[in-house]
């Protein structure tokens, strides 16, 4: 802490910092003061309640001011300085929240304190009224196993609740009310559980208002919005239907569950802790979900009808204009009724003629409309009961004037007229009541509002959000459709609307950025409210309340960053700087007009600025605004305290807007915070300009992002939308520039948003993201410049001028204003181009605020040194991206003066020229007299133009080498390409100069595109003339009339190293090459699989031909051959396995069996003599039969198509000596040896480790050549960041530390090296990592398909101990210090625990090994990095081999595990004294009866089914041991006395152990396991509990037999 609070006040004093500040609510003018007798320790945060506060200084400690009602000591029941909590002491906090009378704090351990008023249960403590000092909340998750505990991050409180966010995004609440959000009837809620609504969802943030809640909550991304359901979760009903009407459709989503609508208020008020009654619960939140997910996935012709539809949306009834909204709530002295038709159709007739336009998100200014007071229809008092049937007959009558879809949305929620016409008249008492109350207080206005909410809930309607549905049809979408049915009564213009379908379609709204959005705060983000709702808190158009969260619909796409709730009212701000209010507006707290409203909408805060951060009071509001001089000013909206002459002190009034308060003597505010009487600021002294300088970046990365955002909605989007913008790539480079500017817009969002959030922190300068992060900031702008440059290059501008003139000439001023372009005379596209570059100025911004930020800083602190670095960072990148828009400029110029023709062959966007060969500069050697050479330098290629046609080289397979000067002082380049040679040359001295140019460019054109490996160092010589350079070329193929196409790397114009040759023909060859030619491993396919001859081979190539080891699958004829090749051919030993099941291993001679060989076939017949031709027997050999049988003699003809034998015929059964017994055939002795296989894998390995021969070379240089490989791969990957995913770039990172070893070698440089390999074994651009890959695709290739033949099995094991014997020669090569085979390493201290040795009984620190130690093996070492890889093709093999003895054993398995427990355990044999007689299930106690299955030694059944997901011996031998030991356990418990074991007395309970565990291939597992497990394991503890597992395995097949 001490070092932190020191950097973070080098620049300035501490004491200077964090200054509290008191006003008192009601008051505009009065002077804040400083809070009596606080000292000066700096205070990070504080919070206020009605009558208390507490503060949270840097420190971590927690102090508490005003009335403390629950404080054990009366003389701190109202202290006259703040006093420290003590319970605290010693716990670091980090936040803090006040309820009304309560208080919570969360330390940096997640750990929650609360104390306070605990009437309601609020601090979560049962049956206590007070708690009087803090009190550590267990928070725990019921659902995990063990129980664990929940790390908190944030808290509100309430009046009656509290609510914790937790670090894993969840909501836990805890006190009364249905603002909890739980599914509950008891109050209070003492023990935190957790709001299951929004469980899954990434919250944000949460915020308390007395009664009701709120949460941030970030979007789903796209891909994983649920499909909507079609019936309700809780009642079963459709959640959407369809009714067919005379003329028209009607889809309808009103539906209405009996969840929802909690209890009447007055009843909750009585009682905190009443029992929420089912049969008043009226409202679904299932149904309002569905709403939700409607709007968003609405069609566009949808959207089109509704905007189109402008009469409808202006009149109907649940579509009212922003600026009515809240202005026509509870107006008149008596709630008018209508008897007749023609007084509703009047009254919806004033209605439409109120109506306005909704003010644009834009920032014009809404038109203020009257509220519609008492003459909207004066003396009608009629009884308030209007049936139902005459509303249905007035919008019959009204249709054809209105539209139908007022029908429509009429018969979907039946109440909904009668409910606007009553709500928006609403009295505040009944007529009968005095009609002499002039002045009605809040509480009369809530109590008529209850009374409709009882009347409508009783109804069971479901509120059919009376006004947001206006906000949607804004945003484009609709929640009710009417389909017409009769296509003539529906207007043309509409149909056409309908009709007329987007040619394009961008989206704005960048895709989801997983990096960006874990670093900065998500702009991406829902609103969801519930609790009480009866002031409009909750924001869903009515004054419902709400048992369950709802997402507040209107507030979608607003980019909410922060919530704030007061009393009753809420705040919502936006990344814009704007800020959304909805709620009690009786005092003017909305800060927008005189009336409340019930959906969210701006507050006309009088600050061109806009508002950074606010606080909501209990009724008033706090708004920090953004200044010229970037000093936060402060703003007030709410009640107004009368003065002391006013006559009538009850009658309080409040701001008709808000007013900013005097406060720039205090100095620079940091953070507001409200309560009921009084309100807070922190403030900050600015010493040195270093709090100022952080204002300046944060207020101008605001302003920045709003300049951004009116750009994209101004300009961009309505330039996407015009019609024939050109030529498709025209479109495209402008959707590109369009994703690329908003992905920059929403990352300067984020930024923005996080710099208002750092404020109010430490103010720690290294915490900065532009420093922490920059990468995103400089990847991001470099994007956006690189998509702009391509758009300009290709004259993007220019053909914009025709489609998009008349759009700019009408938004001429605006474009200057947005641009910055003063002068009269600019042309448009001048502007526009001005416009599109105007974030790269930023840049120097960013660079100027840090170089200011580091001058507060001494020079030589780290945090001078880091600020002057990303200052000098920034500033060389914005000067970068000048160049690249001059090379863009200079590029389009040239294309300009470029003849047509070519310029459309050559014009690419990402192309760039560099220089060209004007007035002969440069000419070609030897050419003829009247010729033209016109060479031109791109940054991609270098194009040759002779007169009308050109030829076009590209850079990377192009090599440029100066040529000496000869006798005739001629210089010149001589240029290799792989068609061709020649020389330029230049005549005079000038020109020489010239040419040296062309040269360097080249050189530097070649090396920046083309992503050149560094050059590597032999002692002090660069290794230049061997260079690869990696490229793509395309060969015309003649006689096909294609052309072949190859990938890869070159050297000197030919093809050289690792590449991809695709073919004319559909072969595609993957591998190396040398000189043109396939040389080394590779792998060549040919044809599809539908072709006449598709196959495949893998292995070694040389000089183009297939030799040395190699694996063929004719998937044709489903034959697969594995051996020696030569000259294309097979020669030498091979195995064949076709599909049917055939063995053939033996010799080869130019493609054909032979000589010697030995053929198996399926039934086990076996063939072993001379071969003449593929499966042709002919001379000396022995046919044995599947029963022992045998003939000796000659043979000839086919295999399976008869045989002609001369020979004799053995029945060894008649031989009783076992001496004349044939010998059993063993395999593998005909195949080629597994050391000689894929030699050409690991010689490149070698190679690329710059040994010549395995084993020889110099380790450094090996290490050189590895640093050189990644580091190549790195700036491969920076240029195209597709090519690796983030996890592998960390991997690579963490590369580049290599295990240093001193001393001697022990078990902790073991685990180093291991840990390096699996690094490297992970990424294919370590050459050991590509080796392991490449043997995996082998292995695979050669064991999966017709290979996954059971007599493969052995092979398949030796090929991979002898892929861990040549792989760990490698190893030890790389790390010469690794002890050999074997070898024992010393533990450096002996092992904390002796444990006793299992069977024995006698005490052994590491049973399994001969001495104490570790004993290194390759297998040891490589099986964790090698197996799993090769696991599924290997198990395939073990599977099919032991699938005989394997089905005996499961029908056995099968057969007694139908017995129970007690039966199967006498079957077994098991001693009674095992048995065990009580077992503990779910933490009781249950006797085991007879009846009782699968319950006995269940966690040993259990662990012992985890060997089927481990894949090494090691990890499968210690799930058999530490089944052993969790037997030894269940035995101790019951026998409650320590034991040994003998073999006797385990062998049978282990046999029941595996018995039940139900494992289905044991088999493969005991055999995999015995094959591959280390020799020195064999005869400690572990092998002989393998050696008793393979014993249950056979006694299992056995037990068939009794």
């Amino acid at each position: 802490m001490d070092s932190k609070k020191k950097s973070s006040t080098e620049a300035e004093g501490s004491k200077e910092r964090g200054l509290v500040h008191v006003w008192q609510a009601g008051s505009c003018s009065v002077t804040p003061e400083r809070l009596p007798g606080w000292g000066g320790k700096t205070v990070l945060h504080a919070a206020l309640g009605v009558k208390h506060g507490v503060l949270l200084t840097e420190d971590g400690e927690v102090y508490s001011f005003g009335t403390l009602p629950w404080r054990s000591e009366p003389a701190e029941t109202c202290p006259s300085n703040p006093i420290l909590e003590s319970a605290l002491v010693g716990q670091y906090v980090v936040t803090v929240a006040t309820g009304s009378f309560h208080t919570g704090a969360v330390t940096d351990s997640g750990v929650v304190y609360m104390w306070g008023e605990n009437s309601s249960g609020q601090c979560a403590v049962a049956n206590q009224p007070y708690v009087p000092e803090p009190n550590p909340v267990s928070i725990s998750d019921s659902e995990t196993s063990p129980l664990l505990a929940v790390r908190i991050l944030q808290l509100a409180c309430g009046e009656e609740h509290t609510l914790a966010l937790s670090l894993s995004r969840e909501i836990w609440a805890w006190g009364t009310g249905c603002q909890l959000g739980l599914i509950t009837t008891t109050f209070p809620v003492t023990k935190p559980q957790k709001v299951e609504h929004l469980a899954g969802r990434v919250v944000l943030q949460v915020a308390c208002g007395a009664f009701h809640s709120l949460a941030l909550v970030q979007c789903l991304p796209s891909q994983d919005l649920k499909p909507v359901p079609e019936r309700c979760n809780q009642c079963s009903q459709l959640l959407i239907t369809m009714t067919d009407k005379e003329d028209h459709v009607i889809i309808s989503d009103s539906h209405c569950c009996p969840l929802g609508v909690t209890l009447s208020e007055s009843q909750a008020e009585i009682q905190a802790s009443t029992t929420v009654s089912p049969s008043s619960e009226t409202l679904d939140t299932q149904g309002e979900v569905f709403e939700n997910t409607l709007v968003q996935n609405e069609p566009p012709a949808a959207t089109e009808l509704n905007v189109g539809n402008v009469q409808t949306a202006s009149v109907q009834t649940t579509s009212f204009p922003q600026d009515i909204m809240g202005t026509t709530e509870v107006s008149s002295a008596s709630r008018p009724s209508y008897p007749d038709t023609q007084a509703v159709n009047e009254y919806v007739q004033k209605l439409s003629d109120h109506s306005v336009r909704e003010s644009s998100e834009n920032g014009e200014k809404p038109v203020p409309s009257q509220p519609l007071v008492e003459e909207a229809i004066p003396n009608l008092h009629s009884p308030p009961t209007t049936s139902t049937s005459a509303l249905n007959s007035l919008v019959v009558s009204c249709a054809s004037a209105v539209g139908v879809r007022v029908a429509a949305t009429y018969e979907a929620g039946a109440l909904s007229l009668k409910k606007v016409m009553n709500f928006y008249n609403t009295a505040p008492c009944e007529p009968g009541a005095l009609a002499g109350s002039s002045s009605i207080g809040p509480e009369g206005l809530k109590d008529s509002r209850e009374e409709q909410v009882k009347q409508e809930s009783m109804q069971g309607k479901k509120s059919s959000s009376l006004v947001d549905i206006r906000e949607e049809e804004s945003e484009g979408g609709s929640r009710r459709l009417s389909l017409p049915g009769l296509l003539s009564q529906v207007s043309p213009r509409l149909l056409r609307k309908a009709a007329r379908v987007k040619t394009r379609t961008v989206v704005l709204t960048p895709t989801y950025s997983g990096e960006a959005d874990a670093l900065l705060p998500s702009l991406r983000t829902e609103v969801w409210t519930w609790g009480k709702g009866k002031e409009g808190q909750l924001g869903h158009g009515d004054v419902l309340p709400r048992l369950q969260p709802l997402c507040v619909k209107c507030l979608d796409g607003k980019e909410v960053i922060h919530l704030e709730a007061g009393g009753y009212h809420s705040l919502a701000l936006t990344a814009k700087s704007q800020v959304y209010s909805w709620g009690s507006n009786t005092f003017g707290q909305l800060g927008h007009s005189d009336f409340p409203t019930t959906v969210p909408r701006l507050a006309k805060v009088n600050s061109e600025n806009g508002v950074w951060s606010v606080a909501a009071g209990q009724d008033y509001s706090l708004f920090l605004v953004d200044t010229e001089d970037f000093q936060p000013g402060l703003c007030y909206s709410g009640r107004l305290d009368p003065t002391e002459g006013d006559n009538l002190p009850e009658n309080h009034s409040g701001t008709k807007m808000p007013v900013l308060l005097s406060c720039s003597k205090l100095g620079y505010i940091s953070r507001v915070t409200a309560g009921k009487d009084s309100y807070l600021a922190l403030v900050d002294k600015n010493i040195m300009g270093y709090i100022a300088s952080l204002h300046e970046l944060a207020t101008t990365e605001r302003r920045f992002y709003s300049k951004l955002s009116d750009i994209k909605s101004q300009i961009l989007r309505p330039l996407l939308g015009l019609e024939n913008l050109g030529t498709a790539n025209t479109v495209q480079l402008l959707q590109e520039v369009a994703s690329r500017f908003s992905k920059l817009c929403y990352l300067i969002g984020q930024h923005g948003t996080s710099l208002s959030s750092f404020l109010q922190g430490m103010k720690e300068a290294r915490s900065l993201v532009i420093l922490k992060h920059a990468s995103l900031f400089l990847d991001s702008y470099t994007e956006y410049c690189t998509s702009i440059t391509n758009f300009l290059v290709m004259g993007g501008f220019q053909l914009l001028a025709k489609p998009a003139i008349d759009f700019l000439n009408k938004n001429q001023e605006l474009l200057q204003d947005l641009s910055e372009v003063d002068e009269e005379n600019t042309q448009l596209m001048e502007i526009l181009n001005t416009l599109f570059f105007l974030p790269i100025r930023r840049l120097h911004s960013y660079a100027k605020v840090l170089l200011k930020l580091a001058t507060c800083f001494e020079v030589t602190s780290p945090e001078y040194q880091k600020l002057q670095d990303s200052s000098s960072c920034y500033e060389s990148l914005a000067l970068h991206l000048g160049r690249k828009r001059k090379e863009a400029e200079y590029t389009l110029s040239f294309w300009k003066t470029f003849p047509g023709k070519m310029t459309d062959s050559l014009r690419k966007p990402e192309r760039r020229l560099l220089c060209e060969s004007s007035n002969r500069a440069l000419s070609l050697q030897h050419a003829g007299r009247f010729s033209v050479n016109w060479f031109i330098l791109f940054n991609d290629a270098l194009v040759h133009a002779q007169f009308s046609t050109h030829h076009v080289f590209p850079l990377a397979t192009l090599w440029a080498e100066p040529l000496s000067e000869e006798a005739g002082g001629v210089n010149g380049l001589k240029i290799t390409t792989p068609e061709e040679q020649f020389t330029l040359i230049s005549s005079t001295p000038q020109e020489k100069v010239r040419a040296a140019q062309v040269m360097r460019c080249l050189a530097s054109a070649n090396a920046a595109t083309y992503r050149l490996p560094p050059l590597g160092y032999l002692g002090a010589k660069p290794r230049t003339p061997s260079r690869q350079i990696y490229g793509e070329y395309r060969i015309p193929n003649k006689a096909l009339n294609k052309e072949d196409h190859y990938v890869g790397h070159w050297k000197e114009g030919k093809m050289c190293g690792q590449g991809v040759y695709s073919y004319a023909s559909g072969e595609v060859f993957e591998g190396c090459f040398q000189d043109n030619m396939r040389h080394g491993h590779g792998l060549l396919r040919s044809g599809k699989l539908t072709s006449s001859s598709p196959s495949m081979f893998i292995g070694q190539w040389v000089m183009d031909k297939k030799a040395g080891y190699g694996v063929f699958d004719d998937i044709t004829r489903g034959e697969k051959y594995m051996g020696l090749w030569q000259d294309d051919v097979c020669q030498g030993n091979g195995v064949v396995v076709t599909q049917f099941g055939l063995y053939y291993e033996g010799n080869f001679h130019l493609n054909k069996m032979m000589g010697n060989g030995v053929l198996l076939s399926e039934d086990d017949t076996i063939y072993e003599g001379e071969f003449s031709d593929d499966w042709t027997l002919s001379g000396k050999g022995t046919l044995t039969m599947p029963n022992g049988d045998y003939i000796e003699g000659y043979f000839s003809g086919e295999w399976g198509s008869g045989i002609k034998i001369t020979g004799t015929y053995f029945k060894p059964s008649l031989y009783e000596s076992d001496k004349d017994r044939p010998k059993v055939l063993k395999l593998g002795n005909l195949a080629v040896p597994a050391d000689e296989k894929w030699k050409a894998v690991f010689d490149e390995c070698w190679h690329q480790l710059g040994c010549e021969n395995p084993g020889q070379g110099e380790v450094w240089k090996a290490w050189d050549n590895i640093a050189v490989a990644l580091t190549t791969n790195r700036r491969q990957h920076r240029d195209s960041p597709e090519i690796l995913s983030r996890s592998q770039t960390q991997t690579l990172e963490s590369l580049e530390f290599i295990p240093q070893h001193v001393g001697a070698f022990s078990v902790e440089k073991y685990d180093d090296i291991k840990k390096y390999l699996i690094k490297a074994c992970d990424t294919p651009l370590h050459p050991l990592g590509r080796l392991v890959e490449t043997l995996v695709a082998v292995y695979r290739m050669t064991y999966v398909g017709v290979g996954a033949n059971r007599r493969l099995l052995q092979e398949a094991v030796k090929e991979i101990k002898s892929y861990l014997k040549r792989i760990f020669q490698l190893v030890r090569f790389l790390f010469p210090e690794l002890p050999e085979e074997g070898s024992t390493i010393p533990l450096s201290a002996p092992l904390p625990t002796e444990r006793k040795s299992f069977c024995t009984g006698k005490s052994d620190s590491r049973s399994e090994s001969p001495e104490p130690g570790y004993v290194v093996t390759g297998s040891g070492l490589l099986l964790p990095v090698l197996l799993p890889r090769l696991y599924p093709p290997l198990f395939m093999l073990y599977a099919l081999d032991n699938d005989r003895e394997e089905d005996v054993y499961w029908e056995c398995v099968l057969r007694l595990n139908k017995q129970t427990d007690l039966a199967l355990l006498g079957f077994l044999g098991v001693q009674r004294k095992f048995w065990p007689v009580a077992l503990s299930v779910l933490g009781e106690n249950k006797k085991v009866l007879p009846t009782t299955k699968d319950a006995c030694f269940a966690s040993a059944v259990e662990c012992l089914q985890q060997i089927s997901t481990t894949f090494t011996p090691s990890d499968k031998l210690k799930v058999i041991q530490q089944t052993f030991e969790e037997i030894s356990q269940s035995v101790l418990a019951s026998l409650q006395e320590d034991f040994l074991w003998s073999m006797d007395d385990l062998f049978p309970v282990f046999l029941y152990v595996v018995l039940r565990a139900r494992i289905r291939n044991l088999g493969s597992e005991v055999h995999l396991i015995e094959d591959l497990m280390d020799p020195y394991l064999q005869h400690g503890e572990q092998g002989i509990m393998f050696t008793t597992l393979k014993a249950c395995y056979y006694q299992i097949q056995r037990e068939k037999l009794n």
